[in-house]
């Protein structure tokens, strides 16, 4: 049975989402640390130390200390994940008892990333931490009958990763990795920015060069967008305009890589569960998945329907929060 206190954690590398059966999500804050480099200390943890990237003084840095869904920088981690678990027991109207946490975690992380993580919440006030696979719990937040014996297919595009996985009777039955999600295509942008027009535009403002005219491979109407950056040349501030048809160029690499990981997911599936699969289709799930034209480009590519999950950025959240219902079913992918 699951108590209250039972919360759920999507230890994401663009974002952190904190669930609570009571609340839903209580949390949802960018992965960002605002620290204060003569001190070490945090200046800022979430939105507001987001707001911080590019723009402060010298002696503060605003930093990401999760790199492809593991913890890069282990202090910096624990004081941010303690920060948000205290937001969190505020909206939650959790006092001073210790809640049991589920965390997700990248199914290809090695036991010394999983201790990482597992410590780090543990240090951030967990009374019990459960570390559960990150398809599995994107696939219990699309609501996917996971521990029944029929195959599952997760995309799960993340800020730092992206994972494929076909799921059945609990367990992962073949899974593919590879370290390139939203993050990689906003540094797609960038680079394209700089080198086509010798500006330097931030991290901000390629992500909201990807939002709004960023498509996958697909035709469609052309679609134009004013940028403001530094131009390389004189230094001096300089506007251009871009073309979504440049940018669907621009991050056309780390598309096929996606595919092409997808491709090699649905081919080491078990003849049995083939079939399933040609039913049921993929399901995308994370940030990523939200790219214009996604999903009808990935069906013309693999032949099989691709439907958007109901809570695509909240699907791993949710499901680390209902993870704990599934325990005896899924002793594969809960640790």
């Amino acid at each position: 049975m699951l108590s209250t206190y039972d919360i759920g954690i999507d230890l994401g590398t663009a974002n952190i989402l904190v669930y609570s059966k009571n609340k839903g999500i209580a949390v949802n804050e960018p992965s960002v640390v605002a620290i204060d480099t003569s001190s070490k200390n945090v200046v800022a943890v979430g939105s507001e130390a987001k707001e911080m990237i590019g723009k402060t003084p010298e002696k503060i840095v605003a930093i990401r200390p999760l790199k492809n869904g593991v913890i890069a920088d282990f202090d910096t981690t624990t004081e941010m994940l303690k920060q948000i678990l205290r937001k969190a027991y505020k909206k939650m109207g959790i006092g001073f008892r210790k809640p049991n946490i589920v965390v997700s975690i990248p199914s290809g992380s090695t036991s010394v990333e999983r201790r990482a993580i597992h410590d780090a919440v543990q240090n951030a006030g967990a009374k019990k931490v459960t570390l559960i696979e990150e398809p599995v719990a994107a696939a219990i937040g699309a609501g996917l009958p996971v521990d029944e014996p029929v195959a599952n297919v997760v995309v799960d595009i993340g800020g730092g990763n992206t994972e494929v996985a076909i799921i059945s009777f609990g367990g992962v039955v073949a899974y593919h990795s590879i370290k390139i999600g939203g993050d990689r295509l906003d540094e797609d942008i960038v680079q394209h920015v700089r080198k086509e027009y010798n500006l330097l535009i931030g991290e901000r403002t390629s992500e909201t060069i990807k939002m709004q005219i960023g498509y996958a491979l697909i035709d469609h109407e052309e679609l134009f967008l004013e940028v403001r950056g530094r131009d390389l040349v004189s230094g001096l501030p300089k506007t251009i305009t871009l073309s979504s048809y440049e940018i669907r160029n621009a991050i056309k690499e780390a598309l096929l890589h996606i595919l092409e990981a997808i491709r090699a997911t649905l081919e080491d599936c078990p003849a049995e569960l083939s079939g399933d699969i040609v039913d049921r289709g993929v399901i995308l799930t994370g940030g990523g998945s939200l790219l214009n034209g996604l999903q009808e480009w990935l069906s013309k590519e693999i032949f099989v329907p691709v439907a958007l999950a109901p809570s695509p950025l909240e699907a791993v959240a949710i499901g680390t929060g209902q993870a704990l219902k599934y325990m005896t079913k899924l002793p594969a992918a809960v640790k």
